[in-house]
Protein backbone atom coordinates (compact mmCIF):
# COMPACT_ATOMS: atom_id res chain seq x y z
CA UNK A 1 0.00 0.00 0.00
CA UNK A 2 2.75 2.56 1.16
CA UNK A 3 4.87 1.72 -2.34
CA UNK A 4 1.50 2.05 -4.11
CA UNK A 5 0.62 5.39 -3.30
CA UNK A 6 4.19 7.17 -3.07
CA UNK A 7 4.10 5.81 -7.15
CA UNK A 8 1.17 7.38 -7.43
CA UNK A 9 2.47 10.73 -6.35
CA UNK A 10 5.60 10.03 -8.25
CA UNK A 11 3.08 9.39 -11.31
CA UNK A 12 0.97 12.11 -11.46
CA UNK A 13 3.60 14.60 -10.98
CA UNK A 14 6.11 13.05 -13.56
CA UNK A 15 2.53 13.56 -15.86
CA UNK A 16 1.93 17.41 -14.62
CA UNK A 17 -1.24 16.94 -12.89
CA UNK A 18 0.05 18.76 -10.13
CA UNK A 19 1.40 22.03 -10.07
CA UNK A 20 5.09 23.59 -8.79
CA UNK A 21 3.38 24.57 -5.78
CA UNK A 22 1.35 22.12 -4.89
CA UNK A 23 3.69 19.86 -2.90
CA UNK A 24 4.23 23.23 -0.57
CA UNK A 25 0.51 23.46 -0.26
CA UNK A 26 0.27 19.59 1.02
CA UNK A 27 3.07 19.95 2.82
CA UNK A 28 1.39 23.00 4.94
CA UNK A 29 -2.07 21.22 4.86
CA UNK A 30 -0.39 18.09 7.02
CA UNK A 31 1.86 20.18 9.17
CA UNK A 32 -0.22 22.96 10.22
CA UNK A 33 -3.97 21.59 9.90
CA UNK A 34 -3.83 17.60 9.86
CA UNK A 35 -1.33 16.26 12.02
CA UNK A 36 -1.94 18.28 15.01
CA UNK A 37 -5.91 16.75 14.56
CA UNK A 38 -4.72 13.32 13.90
CA UNK A 39 -1.93 13.79 17.46
CA UNK A 40 -4.73 15.53 19.19
CA UNK A 41 -7.53 12.57 18.98
CA UNK A 42 -4.73 9.67 19.22
CA UNK A 43 -3.13 11.13 22.74
CA UNK A 44 -7.07 11.13 23.75
CA UNK A 45 -8.04 7.65 22.32
CA UNK A 46 -5.05 6.20 23.49
CA UNK A 47 -3.48 7.83 26.81
CA UNK A 48 -4.23 8.22 30.19
CA UNK A 49 -3.17 9.69 32.97
CA UNK A 50 -1.52 6.97 34.76
CA UNK A 51 0.49 5.44 31.38
CA UNK A 52 2.10 9.37 30.93
CA UNK A 53 4.65 8.71 33.43
CA UNK A 54 5.68 5.75 31.14
CA UNK A 55 5.29 7.33 27.74
CA UNK A 56 8.22 9.69 29.08
CA UNK A 57 10.14 7.76 30.74
CA UNK A 58 10.52 6.19 27.07
CA UNK A 59 11.42 8.93 25.90
CA UNK A 60 15.53 7.67 27.17
CA UNK A 61 16.26 4.84 24.73
CA UNK A 62 15.33 7.03 21.92
CA UNK A 63 17.37 10.19 23.26
CA UNK A 64 20.25 7.90 23.43
CA UNK A 65 20.17 6.28 20.17
CA UNK A 66 20.16 10.01 18.84
CA UNK A 67 23.40 10.99 20.84
CA UNK A 68 24.86 7.84 19.91
CA UNK A 69 24.46 8.84 16.24
CA UNK A 70 26.13 12.48 16.71
CA UNK A 71 29.18 10.53 17.90
CA UNK A 72 29.16 7.92 15.28
CA UNK A 73 28.74 10.68 12.73
CA UNK A 74 31.93 12.86 13.81
CA UNK A 75 34.19 9.73 14.02
CA UNK A 76 33.03 8.85 10.34
CA UNK A 77 33.37 12.85 9.18
CA UNK A 78 37.26 12.44 10.66
CA UNK A 79 37.95 8.66 9.55
CA UNK A 80 37.04 9.43 5.75
CA UNK A 81 37.64 13.15 5.81
CA UNK A 82 34.14 14.64 5.02
CA UNK A 83 34.98 17.89 3.16
CA UNK A 84 33.63 21.38 4.76
CA UNK A 85 30.06 21.75 2.98
CA UNK A 86 29.00 18.81 3.25
CA UNK A 87 29.79 17.65 7.27
CA UNK A 88 26.34 19.20 8.41
CA UNK A 89 24.56 17.20 5.68
CA UNK A 90 26.88 13.95 6.99
CA UNK A 91 25.83 14.71 10.67
CA UNK A 92 22.07 15.84 10.47
CA UNK A 93 21.37 12.72 7.92
CA UNK A 94 23.09 10.11 10.39
CA UNK A 95 21.47 10.97 13.63
CA UNK A 96 18.17 12.85 12.35
CA UNK A 97 15.55 11.71 10.58
CA UNK A 98 12.24 12.23 8.39
CA UNK A 99 10.01 11.27 11.05
CA UNK A 100 7.00 13.02 9.93
CA UNK A 101 6.36 12.64 5.83
CA UNK A 102 7.85 9.11 5.83
CA UNK A 103 8.04 7.94 9.36
CA UNK A 104 4.31 8.69 10.44
CA UNK A 105 2.46 7.30 7.02
CA UNK A 106 4.95 4.04 7.48
CA UNK A 107 4.31 3.47 11.41
CA UNK A 108 0.64 4.10 10.80
CA UNK A 109 0.06 1.72 7.93
CA UNK A 110 2.45 -0.64 9.74
CA UNK A 111 0.87 -0.67 12.96
CA UNK A 112 -2.11 0.93 12.99
CA UNK A 113 -3.68 4.16 15.24
CA UNK A 114 -2.49 2.50 18.47
CA UNK A 115 0.88 2.95 18.15
CA UNK A 116 0.64 6.84 17.54
CA UNK A 117 1.85 7.20 21.39
CA UNK A 118 5.27 5.81 20.70
CA UNK A 119 5.58 7.36 17.68
CA UNK A 120 5.27 10.76 19.29
CA UNK A 121 7.69 9.98 21.83
CA UNK A 122 10.54 9.61 18.81
CA UNK A 123 8.76 12.78 16.75
CA UNK A 124 9.72 14.84 19.78
CA UNK A 125 13.20 13.79 20.27
CA UNK A 126 13.87 14.04 16.82
CA UNK A 127 12.16 17.77 16.38
CA UNK A 128 14.61 18.63 19.91
CA UNK A 129 17.32 17.22 17.69
CA UNK A 130 16.72 18.28 14.52
CA UNK A 131 16.02 22.45 15.40
CA UNK A 132 18.00 22.81 18.78
CA UNK A 133 20.83 20.91 17.58
CA UNK A 134 21.44 19.93 14.11
CA UNK A 135 20.59 23.38 12.38
CA UNK A 136 23.86 24.76 14.07
CA UNK A 137 25.58 22.31 12.02
CA UNK A 138 24.17 22.91 9.03
CA UNK A 139 24.55 26.65 9.39
CA UNK A 140 28.34 26.52 10.22
CA UNK A 141 29.38 24.22 7.30
CA UNK A 142 30.34 26.73 4.19
CA UNK A 143 31.69 24.99 1.42
CA UNK A 144 35.13 26.26 1.29
CA UNK A 145 35.52 29.76 -0.54
CA UNK A 146 31.35 30.75 0.78
CA UNK A 147 30.85 32.64 3.80
CA UNK A 148 29.28 30.98 6.88
CA UNK A 149 26.06 31.72 7.74
CA UNK A 150 25.72 33.13 11.43
CA UNK A 151 24.27 30.71 13.39
CA UNK A 152 20.60 31.12 15.41
CA UNK A 153 18.46 29.72 17.20
CA UNK A 154 14.66 29.25 16.39
CA UNK A 155 12.07 29.04 18.40
CA UNK A 156 9.19 28.51 15.77
CA UNK A 157 11.11 25.42 14.17
CA UNK A 158 11.64 24.15 17.78
CA UNK A 159 8.01 24.22 18.71
CA UNK A 160 6.26 23.21 15.60
CA UNK A 161 2.33 23.09 15.28
CA UNK A 162 2.08 19.09 15.22
CA UNK A 163 4.40 19.09 18.86
CA UNK A 164 2.33 22.33 19.84
CA UNK A 165 -0.82 19.86 19.12
CA UNK A 166 0.67 16.69 21.29
CA UNK A 167 1.54 19.83 24.00
CA UNK A 168 -2.39 20.93 24.08
CA UNK A 169 -3.24 17.28 24.02
CA UNK A 170 -1.25 16.35 27.12
CA UNK A 171 -2.62 19.18 28.39
CA UNK A 172 -6.32 18.59 27.86
CA UNK A 173 -5.95 14.60 28.89
CA UNK A 174 -4.91 16.10 32.84
CA UNK A 175 -7.98 18.22 32.64
CA UNK A 176 -9.88 15.07 32.56
CA UNK A 177 -12.59 17.15 29.69
CA UNK A 178 -14.22 15.12 27.28
CA UNK A 179 -14.14 16.43 23.77
CA UNK A 180 -17.65 16.91 22.39
CA UNK A 181 -18.56 13.98 19.72
CA UNK A 182 -18.66 16.58 16.92
CA UNK A 183 -15.31 17.70 17.59
CA UNK A 184 -13.93 14.29 18.10
CA UNK A 185 -15.44 13.43 14.50
CA UNK A 186 -14.04 16.55 12.65
CA UNK A 187 -10.68 15.79 13.92
CA UNK A 188 -10.44 12.63 12.98
CA UNK A 189 -12.11 13.29 9.50
CA UNK A 190 -9.11 15.82 9.25
CA UNK A 191 -6.97 13.78 10.82
CA UNK A 192 -7.32 11.01 8.34
CA UNK A 193 -5.71 13.07 5.69
CA UNK A 194 -2.16 12.39 6.94
CA UNK A 195 -1.01 9.41 5.67
CA UNK A 196 -2.55 9.07 1.64
CA UNK A 197 -1.56 12.82 1.84
CA UNK A 198 2.40 12.20 3.05
CA UNK A 199 3.02 9.19 0.88
CA UNK A 200 1.39 11.30 -2.14
CA UNK A 201 4.11 14.12 -1.25
CA UNK A 202 7.01 11.71 -1.00
CA UNK A 203 6.10 10.42 -4.20
CA UNK A 204 6.15 13.85 -5.99
CA UNK A 205 9.46 14.96 -4.11
CA UNK A 206 10.90 11.64 -5.58
CA UNK A 207 9.55 13.49 -9.26
CA UNK A 208 10.98 17.15 -8.30
CA UNK A 209 14.25 15.44 -7.40
CA UNK A 210 14.77 13.45 -10.43
CA UNK A 211 15.77 9.96 -9.88
CA UNK A 212 17.73 9.91 -13.22
CA UNK A 213 20.01 12.76 -11.15
CA UNK A 214 21.43 10.34 -8.32
CA UNK A 215 24.96 10.10 -8.27
CA UNK A 216 26.88 7.88 -6.12
CA UNK A 217 30.10 8.69 -4.16
CA UNK A 218 31.71 7.37 -1.05
CA UNK A 219 30.68 9.87 1.06
CA UNK A 220 26.72 9.41 -0.04
CA UNK A 221 27.29 6.03 0.47
CA UNK A 222 28.49 6.16 3.89
CA UNK A 223 25.58 8.81 4.86
CA UNK A 224 23.07 6.68 3.48
CA UNK A 225 24.56 3.47 5.91
CA UNK A 226 25.00 5.95 8.29
CA UNK A 227 21.31 6.62 8.09
CA UNK A 228 19.44 3.55 6.96
CA UNK A 229 22.03 0.62 8.40
CA UNK A 230 24.27 1.98 11.80
CA UNK A 231 21.06 4.39 13.00
CA UNK A 232 18.68 1.32 13.63
CA UNK A 233 20.81 -1.33 14.38
CA UNK A 234 22.10 1.46 17.46
CA UNK A 235 18.64 1.29 18.22
CA UNK A 236 17.90 -2.60 18.44
CA UNK A 237 21.65 -2.51 20.51
CA UNK A 238 19.73 0.19 22.98
CA UNK A 239 16.43 -1.68 23.05
CA UNK A 240 17.85 -5.39 23.23
CA UNK A 241 20.76 -4.56 25.27
CA UNK A 242 21.36 -1.37 27.11
CA UNK A 243 17.45 -0.84 27.99
CA UNK A 244 17.00 -4.33 30.20
CA UNK A 245 20.60 -3.44 31.65
CA UNK A 246 18.62 -0.58 33.35
CA UNK A 247 16.05 -1.91 34.20
CA UNK A 248 13.59 -0.59 31.29
CA UNK A 249 10.58 -2.53 29.85
CA UNK A 250 9.90 -1.30 26.80
CA UNK A 251 6.56 -2.69 25.15
CA UNK A 252 6.66 -4.58 22.05
CA UNK A 253 5.03 -2.03 20.25
CA UNK A 254 7.16 0.74 21.53
CA UNK A 255 10.07 -1.20 20.59
CA UNK A 256 9.20 -2.01 16.81
CA UNK A 257 8.08 1.54 16.66
CA UNK A 258 11.23 3.21 17.84
CA UNK A 259 13.41 0.50 15.45
CA UNK A 260 11.55 1.70 12.29
CA UNK A 261 11.21 5.56 13.05
CA UNK A 262 15.16 5.18 13.36
CA UNK A 263 15.60 3.83 10.23
CA UNK A 264 13.53 6.13 8.05
CA UNK A 265 15.68 8.49 5.30
CA UNK A 266 17.04 11.93 5.54
CA UNK A 267 15.35 14.94 6.47
CA UNK A 268 13.61 16.59 3.36
CA UNK A 269 14.86 19.77 4.37
CA UNK A 270 18.03 19.16 4.41
CA UNK A 271 18.73 20.62 0.97
CA UNK A 272 17.29 23.84 1.83
CA UNK A 273 19.26 23.96 4.83
CA UNK A 274 22.48 23.41 2.70
CA UNK A 275 21.52 25.69 0.27
CA UNK A 276 21.10 28.43 3.01
CA UNK A 277 24.04 27.57 4.83
CA UNK A 278 26.36 27.97 1.89
CA UNK A 279 26.94 24.06 1.93
CA UNK A 280 26.47 21.55 -0.81
CA UNK A 281 22.97 21.46 -1.71
CA UNK A 282 23.69 18.94 -4.40
CA UNK A 283 24.87 16.39 -1.59
CA UNK A 284 22.33 17.33 0.09
CA UNK A 285 19.65 16.54 -2.29
CA UNK A 286 21.77 13.05 -3.47
CA UNK A 287 21.69 11.90 0.41
CA UNK A 288 17.78 12.60 0.55
CA UNK A 289 16.84 11.10 -2.71
CA UNK A 290 18.74 8.03 -1.87
CA UNK A 291 17.75 7.28 1.02
CA UNK A 292 14.10 8.12 0.49
CA UNK A 293 14.30 5.72 -2.78
CA UNK A 294 16.25 2.67 -0.71
CA UNK A 295 14.48 2.36 2.93
CA UNK A 296 11.83 0.62 1.25
CA UNK A 297 14.35 -2.38 0.83
CA UNK A 298 15.57 -1.41 5.10
CA UNK A 299 12.08 -1.53 6.26
CA UNK A 300 10.69 -4.79 5.46
CA UNK A 301 14.15 -6.67 6.88
CA UNK A 302 13.84 -4.39 9.71
CA UNK A 303 10.62 -5.98 10.55
CA UNK A 304 11.57 -9.37 10.29
CA UNK A 305 14.50 -8.25 12.86
CA UNK A 306 12.70 -6.98 15.16
CA UNK A 307 9.61 -9.89 14.98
Amino acid sequence: MVILIIALGYTLRIKDWFADTFSGNISKLIMQIALPASIFVSVQKNLTKDSLGQLFEGMLIPALGVFLTYIIAFLLIAMFRIPAGRRGTFINTVANANTIFIGMPLNMALFGNKAMQYFLIYYVINTVSTWAVGIFFMQGDAMPGKAKEQASFNWKKLLPMPLIGFIVAIVWLLTGLKLPDFATNTFTYVGNLVTPLSLIYIGIMLANIGIKNIKFDLQTILAVLGRLVIAPAVMILLIRVVAPAMGLHLAHLMANTFIIQSATPALAVLPILADQGNGDKEYATNVVALTTLLFVIVVPALMLIAG
